[in-house]
């Protein structure tokens, strides 16, 4: 960021208003911001630009997002949202299926989102080494995993959430090859995709095994 407040210690929450004029200024801010963030990537997005491209006064942002990082991280939160809200969908028709087709439906809906809500990739997938990506890849793992523990639970299969937290390491594997694919080619390929699916698909074979569960005898 080029701005002098991007410091991991400011104030990283928003204040959504009460009032309904207050909730329109709120929104068209995040607007405007994932427009910024989409045109000029994360390194760029600053409160002055923004500010100008409202035609607002600094200040007036600052009312509702005492930060940059107040903004990233809402914007981060809305995207987190949606993107498992698509994924607990899955859980509503995972009957019949083998489990191995869930984990790509997974995959699917994870790379469907990323591609088609540049917004979220950047602030997700890309720029690893900033202190939004890293908390937003935490909340990521910790969101996409609750819904792939429940999916496995479905068909008996436990996956522990400590030493090691088996949720956390199969959507760490999956995302992993999503933010390769996002770095080298500023999207996710089909390649990456399946390499997504598969990572997950190897892990949890091996958490079954362990557990002397088979895909075919789980209901």
């Amino acid at each position: 960021m080029t701005e002098t407040t991007a410091i991991t210690s400011a104030p990283s929450a928003a204040r959504p208003p009460q009032q309904a004029r207050g909730r329109q200024r709120f929104e068209r801010i995040l607007e405007a911001a994932e427009a910024q963030l989409i045109q000029g990537g994360l390194s760029s997005f600053s409160i002055p630009e923004l500010a100008s491209s409202l035609n607002c006064t600094r200040t007036s942002i600052y009312h509702f997002f005492p930060s940059p990082y107040a903004i990233l991280n809402e914007l981060t939160r809305r995207h987190l949202i949606t993107l498992e809200e698509e994924v607990e969908k899955l859980s509503y028709a995972i009957e019949g299926k083998p489990w191995q087709q869930v984990i790509s439906e997974v995959a699917d809906i994870v790379t469907n989102y990323y591609n088609h809500h540049k917004g979220a990739g950047i602030l997700i997938l890309g720029s690893v080494a900033s202190h939004e990506s890293h908390q937003a890849l935490h909340l990521t793992i910790s969101h996409i995993g609750r819904h792939v523990d429940t999916l496995m639970r479905a068909i008996g299969v436990t996956l522990a959430d400590e030493n090691p937290d088996a949720k956390a390491l199969v959507v760490e594997l999956g995302t992993a090859c999503l933010r390769l694919s996002y770095f080298l080619h500023g999207e996710i390929t089909p390649a990456y995709r399946r390499e997504c699916a598969a990572a997950m698909i190897a892990y949890l074979e091996r958490i079954i095994a362990a557990q002397q569960i088979t895909p075919n005898s789980a209901h």
